[in-house]
């Protein structure tokens, strides 16, 4: 199992250790006071000792479990995205969103959408459904990102935005890419079905950001993906909906074609981590630990 967010992991557990670190230094200047020793020896008294081990060993557990909790909070972010679909398709955009066009289909409703069964031998139903529940509710923090949650019929829908996953600066436009996949889990006992479904870009322009806009220098906005939902206050930005089938590359002709060879490399790259994620959920759990013998 491919791990894609060793960069978040390693910052969450410094910010741990920091803050450790500090718990610790607390722990030391109250022992000494509440004892009237010097700070020299903190621990005067077999009592205290054993207290400031036990603390500290409580603690490093923190960072071992937290660094794993945190590591599963998302599925990934759009920078470690980018690395891992260079790794597996290559740098040049073009060439990779064209080598993987030949074996992608576009579903009825001109969608780009995968599909997969996942196998989970000897996991009930209510098993399985209360995984992906726990899963869901630790990845997505949107709380309106689980548009459907069914246990009767067996099914999860979750519907969240990745932001910015491509940006082209063009001749006279800047456009930056984001995508809201429609991600649904169907249960069944021993066995899940995962379909990932994105229809189309979401593009937020900026007519202020191209290489020959007319707007002068100073008032350019070069907007980005990261606006508030429903900002019109900046009237240099727009936003658009790009269908992906009328995209390169299931168009060749296309003005926004190095703009849309990133997104759909990103966009198949993000379905393989979703597709991934949600297989090590059901097999071993969000943190590991998750078991009926406790």
């Amino acid at each position: 199992m491919q791990s894609y967010d060793e960069t978040g992991k390693k910052q969450n557990k410094n910010q741990l250790i920091s803050n450790i670190q500090k718990i610790v230094v607390y722990l030391q200047v109250h022992s000494c006071m509440k004892n009237g020793s010097s700070f020299a020896s903190p621990f005067n008294n077999i009592n205290s000792q054993r207290i400031m081990k036990k603390t500290i060993v409580t603690l490093l557990a923190a960072i071992v479990l937290g660094g794993t909790f945190e590591a599963n909070a998302q599925i990934m972010k759009a920078a470690d995205l980018e690395k891992y679909a260079k790794q597996r398709y290559g740098e040049k955009w073009l060439d990779a969103a064209a080598n993987l066009a030949e074996g992608l289909t576009l579903d009825k409703n001109e969608s780009l959408t995968y599909q997969q069964v996942i196998e989970a031998p000897g996991k009930t139903r209510e098993q399985l459904y209360l995984a992906l529940n726990y899963w869901a509710v630790a990845t997505f923090k949107d709380k309106q990102a689980i548009t459907l949650n069914d246990k009767e019929a067996g099914c999860i829908i979750i519907t969240s935005t990745l932001p910015d996953i491509a940006e082209h600066t063009g001749t006279l436009n800047k456009y930056a890419v984001s995508i809201t996949p429609v991600i649904r889990i169907d249960i069944k006992e021993g066995r899940i079905r995962v379909t990932y479904t994105v229809q189309s870009y979401d593009i937020l322009a900026d007519v202020s950001g191209g290489w020959l806009s007319m707007v002068a220098s100073d008032e350019r906005t070069y907007g980005d993906s990261k606006r508030k939902k429903d900002d019109k206050t900046n009237a240099f930005l727009y936003d658009e909906q790009w269908e992906i089938a009328h995209h390169y590359p299931f168009v060749q002709k296309d003005a926004k074609k190095r703009t849309c060879a990133k997104a759909l490399v990103m966009t198949h790259a993000y379905s393989n981590a979703v597709m991934d994620k949600i297989e090590e959920a059901v097999r071993n759990g969000v943190v590991g630990n998750e078991n009926d013998d406790w």
